[in-house]
């Protein structure tokens, strides 16, 4: 079984009930209906643009991609670029991609010019599909682009140098293709995030995707009559790998455009949605909203929402006690995983212990995990090691790159890269990056771990620890410290509040200042490296 042959089930099943609903706050509803004429749009002129589409139209449209495709010439062996906002149409176009045997590949939307046709080159995409927002950026690289391949685009006013996707689509049956599929048939080409310069080409076969839908429904228990709110790109693993546990149940998602709290509560209140995928920085938002009294509980229709889980990043122990003062009821999970592990659930911490917030968890559904020292032996009792992790998520390979294929897949494991450790009761806890892991001294200091102390000072929103370069230590801990509205603090202040650590572990620069976050939560540590690595040039005297 296929991920293609969940989407056949569902439109047999629940043909005629709701799959995706899209809502963008920011902008009212049309009353007239767009080119395609299954779509439905709210009538109420006043309210949040919205439409829908069920589960039947979700696979015909799907199925009409395909067969346009595949008259075209595309099919197995070849590869779809995809580059699109969220929106209703992604899901259908991905798996229209899917039903042609071909190789869907999703691009950040945050890609330069530059790096589109670095990741198009880099997957030998043979189609490129951009949406409105792409215009620009594609149009810069177009003519680099060999007129063998196609240029796609998604919306009103096509450019002249591509084709129109309405038009493409128009003639082609609505019918399943029916194209032979197996687990073992290659299916996506996902990127890194690229913090070590352009990103790596991450390969998966439906094996993977297969693995991703049920350890999501052995996770967090989707059933029939679940809404899951989905907020983070489609491009990435995280958000689609969670949404596959409602394609598992034939479930209905909503994708909301927009982050603020009050979107977030409103949409949960009127499309009754039970389970929501936060990044921290959404999570802390909604808080900080609640706190200051410009949210009200009340003012929503919330009980229905059951589970509220994080993923993408390391979670503060204080953010899920807050959570949990203004949402007792609620279940809480945290996911853990990487594009090469198609994303969640390699290590989770499961429902039922919530007692032990702060740790990433135990093996996901289908995992195995191994924690191993720089020689690759397994570490005993609390050490700290690399994080390794083996299932059927484990990516083929980092695509045209075998280099790099080598250094991260040995034996069938996948080293992460992080650095984490086991408790006592063998949950594992993350520690860091292990290349954000700072030396100083001679002493290792996981970046996690102060971050994790300073976020419990009331008047902190974000905080990222960094290494800065020093003549005498080799590195101090610099921390950039993004206050709360509303909140003040000095350098003296929070100097004072760190005493509470371990004096080697005290940030010996402290920088008030945004955190930089990418489009899954991620904080840009790289980045900010470059900021303040270059520009502030540290005596490490300055803190005795």
């Amino acid at each position: 079984m296929t991920i293609v042959d969940l989407l056949e089930n569902n439109a047999r099943l629940y043909g005629s009930e709701t799959a995706l609903v899209e809502l963008n706050p920011e902008q009212k509803s049309k009353r007239k209906v767009t080119w395609h004429e299954y779509e439905l749009v709210q009538p109420n002129a006043n309210a949040p643009a919205r439409r829908e589409i069920t589960w039947s139209v979700f696979n015909e449209r799907a199925n009409r991609f395909a067969n346009a495709l595949l008259s075209r010439g595309i099919g197995k062996g070849n590869k779809v670029a995809i580059l699109l906002m969220n929106c209703i149409e992604w899901l259908p176009i991905y798996f229209g991609v899917l039903k042609t045997g071909a190789i869907a590949v999703p691009l950040n939307f945050r890609y330069a010019s530059d790096e589109i046709k670095y990741t198009f080159d880099l997957s030998e995409a043979d189609i490129l599909l951009f949406g409105p927002e792409f215009i620009g950026r594609v149009e810069d690289i177009a003519d680099e682009i060999d007129e063998r391949h196609l240029l796609l685009y998604l919306g009103d006013g096509c450019p002249s140098f591509a084709e129109s996707y309405p038009s493409f689509v128009a003639e082609s049956s609505s019918a399943n293709p029916e194209i032979p599929l197996t687990e073992d048939d290659y299916a996506a080409i996902y990127f890194s995030s690229g913090t070590t310069g352009f990103p790596k080409a991450i390969l998966h076969k439906h094996r993977a995707l297969i693995h991703s839908c049920r350890v999501e429904q052995n996770h967090h228990g989707q059933t029939h009559d679940d809404v899951f709110l989905c907020i983070p790109p489609l491009y990435h693993t995280g958000a689609k790998m969670h949404w596959f546990g409602s394609l598992l149940s034939g479930s209905k998602a909503v994708l909301l455009k927009g982050t603020k709290p009050e979107y977030i509560l409103d949409a949960v209140s009127k499309e009754g949605c039970t389970i929501v995928w936060l990044l921290v920085p959404w999570a802390q938002d909604i808080l900080n909203a609640l706190d200051a009294g410009t949210l009200k509980i009340e003012d929503y229709k919330l009980d229905q929402w059951r589970l509220m889980h994080i993923g993408a990043q390391p979670v503060p122990q204080s953010l899920i006690k807050h959570w949990l003062t203004y949402f007792p009821h609620h279940q809480y999970d945290t996911n853990y995983g990487l594009s090469e592990s198609i994303g969640p659930g390699a290590v989770h911490l499961g429902v039922e212990n919530v007692h032990k917030v702060g740790a990433i968890g135990i093996p996901g559904y289908g995992w195995q995990v191994k924690i191993v020292d720089e020689a690759g032996n397994e570490v005993e009792g609390q050490q700290v090691g690399e994080l390794c992790v083996k299932g059927d998520g484990v990516m083929v390979c980092y695509y045209n790159d075998p280099e790099a294929t080598a250094k991260t897949l040995k034996d069938g494991w996948l080293y992460t890269g992080d650095m984490a450790m086991r408790d006592e009761d063998g949950f594992i806890f993350l520690v860091d990056r292990k290349k954000d892991v700072i030396i100083t001294g001679g002493e290792n200091l996981y970046p996690v771990q102060i971050e994790d102390f300073i976020r419990t000072n009331n008047a902190v929103s974000d905080v990222a620890v960094i290494g800065l370069p020093d003549e005498r230590l080799g590195e101090i801990a610099a921390a950039i410290i993004q206050l709360k509205d509303g909140f003040t603090c000095t350098v003296e202040e929070m100097d004072e509040f760190c005493k509470a650590l371990p004096r080697y572990k005290r940030p010996r620069k402290i920088i008030f200042a945004s955190v930089p976050r990418n489009p899954t939560g991620k904080i840009e540590k790289p980045l900010l490296r470059k900021i303040y690595g270059a520009d502030h040039l540290v005596d490490a005297q300055n803190k005795s």
